[in-house]
């Protein structure tokens, strides 16, 4: 007999209702598993720890003051558990606190796949003819997958199981569009499935059944598992703030929240930001820039939405105020907000690969926040150096493509500096050709004017040619306090 807890058994309702039965308060304390020829055993479910983040499933309306009322896509905060573990103690996001039912609400998670995840898991690269009716074995009709054309380079192919054989259809690529009968053109891949998933069009069945290529999984569905799926039609676009080569980055509001928005168009772009959104679900700190959620929309755009910072990029507002507006305590105060930010990567082993002040963002309030996640991932895995920004980055992450937290502290001594030097650009006056030599050499730059010793310091200590030597960000948190606590800035 299949095990049934309380929560499966009143899901059972939900098909009747739409909505699961709430249990009344403080009636069960554990689950009750009955297992075929055994006695009932209780099992207690783990609970929620405090600071734990639900997104509510249903609307819940109560008359009972105890009880803390939300609507469906609330972000509710878990603060403590009650006598029955089937209701928490909870904060909305106005602050207000009471009790919710636990299955009522869906308990957010970091997306950790295990899998690659993927924008188009159904597309599987280059792979034969062969390979491809292999995949597609055995027979179902509207299975099917995307590969690179092995005869037309540059195109791809559409290939469908139906009554028994697979078909072959050529994708065309032509002027920038895709298409398959010349009729119908398409931006990209996602575009076009999408359009063959709800009408055959031409073809021998419509799209029903994905064949996701080995070691993929869907994002769509990754996220909206972990809790992190937004609702595209909640979402107001409202005016762009920048524009890159990914898209635009938009000031939006969702359900009544001011949120910045990249929006990602193209669907090669899309699946890389895909990445970085997914370690975004897995980071929580109040100097990180905070994920609210994502949309992926099944015609390939991708939108990743952010809490809104309104003041903009850590370098503008430094260069934008000055030493006339800016005084010691705040620059001090930029330092120790990045740098908790930094400490909290660093216990969670996570590296950024990009610190600079251009990727801090600063908020209404004037919190400094660690922002762009896209190169961010687990220590010690080596990257492409191409892109790197070479003033910011150690001389063994450029020379060994070698990443660490300890190459992360580097970055930090270049982004004091910049701090103290109100957003001027590192290794002024040095050509970019001639840093790395020099600084090879064991260079370091002079102290901006007006630095602080202790905290130029610091900066040296940072740029320690020998990774191991240079200090960790909570000993850096920690001189930085002192440093504070001792007024030593002024």
């Amino acid at each position: 007999m299949r095990q049934l807890s309380l929560t499966s058994l009143t899901d059972l309702n939900s098909v009747v209702t739409g909505f699961p039965q709430i249990t009344p308060h403080a009636k069960l304390s554990c689950i009750t598993v009955i297992n075929a020829g055994s006695s009932p055993s209780c099992v207690m479910q783990a609970p929620w720890s405090t600071g734990t983040e639900c997104v509510a499933k249903y609307n819940f309306q109560t008359a009972n003051e105890q009880d803390l009322p939300f609507c469906k896509g609330d972000v509710l905060t878990i603060i403590g558990v009650t006598r029955d573990p089937n209701w928490y103690r909870a904060r909305n996001t106005v602050g207000r606190e009471g009790t919710i039912p636990a299955n009522y609400v869906q308990k957010r998670e970091g997306v950790k796949s295990g899998g690659k995840l993927s924008l188009m898991p159904w597309f599987h690269g280059k792979i034969t003819r062969e390979q491809a009716e292999r995949l597609l074995y055995p027979p179902e009709t509207g299975l099917f997958l995307v590969r690179e054309s092995t005869n037309y380079p540059g195109d791809y192919t559409l290939c469908v199981s139906c009554d028994g054989k697979v078909e072959h259809y050529r994708i065309i690529y032509h002027n920038g569009k895709l298409t398959i009968d010349e009729e119908e053109y398409f931006e990209n891949l996602m575009q076009l499935v999408e359009h063959y998933t709800k009408d055959a069009d031409g073809l021998c069945t419509r799209l029903i059944k994905p064949k996701l290529m080995e070691g993929t999984v869907a994002a769509q569905d990754e996220f909206s598992r972990s809790g992190w799926a937004l609702n595209r039609k909640e979402l107001k676009l409202i005016q762009t703030i920048g524009k890159g080569e990914f898209g635009d980055v938009m000031v939006g509001d969702y359900r009544g929240t001011k949120v910045a928005v990249k929006c990602i168009k193209n669907d090669a772009t899309a699946q890389a930001f895909i990445a970085e959104a997914s370690v975004m679900t897995q980071l929580r700190h109040n100097n990180l820039v905070q994920l609210l959620g994502v949309i992926v929309e099944e015609r390939g755009s991708l939108y990743i939405v952010t809490e809104y910072m309104a003041k903009g990029s850590l370098v503008d507002y430094l260069r934008s105020r000055g030493r006339t507006v800016l005084g010691g305590d705040c620059l001090l105060k930029f330092s120790l907000d990045v740098c908790e930010a930094m400490e909290y990567l660093e216990a969670n082993n996570f590296v950024h690969r990009d610190l600079a002040a251009r990727n801090v963002l600063v908020s209404d309030d004037n919190i400094a926040k660690v922002s762009d996640f896209g190169l961010t991932k687990e220590a010690s895995s080596i990257q492409d150096t191409a892109k790197l920004p070479v003033k910011w980055t150690s001389p063994e992450a450029l020379r060994e493509k070698r990443f660490s937290t300890k190459s992360d502290v580097w970055s930090y001594g270049i982004l004091l500096w910049e701090i103290y030097s109100f957003g001027r650009v590192p290794y002024p006056r040095i050509p970019l050709k001639e840093v790395v030599p020099r600084v090879e050499k064991g260079y370091k730059m002079d102290a901006p004017d007006g630095c602080p010793p202790v905290v130029y310091d610091l900066m040296k200590q940072c740029w320690t040619l020998d990774p191991v030597v240079r200090p960790s960000f909570r000993m850096l948190r920690e001189k930085l306090q002192h440093i504070r606590a001792k007024e030593l800035y002024l």
